[in-house]
């Protein structure tokens, strides 16, 4: 079963999703279905409502999770599952890290990819978004640091393949969402 908008909507006040995660998935979800659109423009045609699914659920678990007790990409696949969504469940698990950064573009690449851009509710760079992650998970880990670092090298890969296919570069998805505010979601 792939939820619809509502169906999310549902499931995000079931499980205690707060306002600001909320906010975030939305946020994801309007990147990952821009970039969904514009690839289908370009041949490359994905499920919309299964990107809109995936990116609204990515962070099913965070709320759940926030006292460090789990994963929240690993629980959210858990809940995903559950409710008899296997396929969002592979996007919600894999939103953390890409279980493999070489296939083709999917959704889940697609979701993976547009949580990368969104600091709290704001469209960032690759880079800004690094830094934001690495100052608030990595806190002196070097082992986590790198882990992140290597991440995100192998998305700014993905950045390029995706933007490979499309009319306009990475830097231009803001002002893209801002004339698209009414049609996305």
């Amino acid at each position: 079963m792939i939820p619809d908008r509502g169906q999310c909507e549902a499931l995000m006040a079931q499980y205690g999703m707060l306002a600001n995660i909320r906010d975030h998935s939305i946020m994801v979800a309007r990147v990952a279905l821009l970039l969904s659109d514009a690839l289908a423009s370009a041949g490359l045609k994905f499920e919309r409502q299964l990107v809109v699914a995936g990116a609204l659920l990515h962070d099913i678990a965070k709320t759940i999770c926030l006292d460090g007790s789990c994963r929240h990409a690993q629980h959210g696949r858990d809940i995903c599952l559950e409710h008899g969504m296997a396929r969002v469940a592979d996007i919600v698990a894999q939103h953390v890290v890409l279980d493999d950064f070489a296939a083709p573009l999917s959704p889940v690449a697609l979701v993976y990819y547009a949580d990368k851009r969104v600091r709290h509710d704001e469209v960032v760079s690759l880079q800004e978004r690094r830094l934001y992650i690495e100052e608030r998970y990595a806190q002196g880990n070097l082992d986590y640091l790198a882990h992140i670092r290597e991440n995100f090298v192998k998305c700014c890969d993905l950045e390029e393949r995706i933007f490979s296919h499309l009319p306009f570069a990475a830097d231009s998805v803001v002002a893209r969402l801002a004339a698209a505010e009414e049609a996305l979601l």
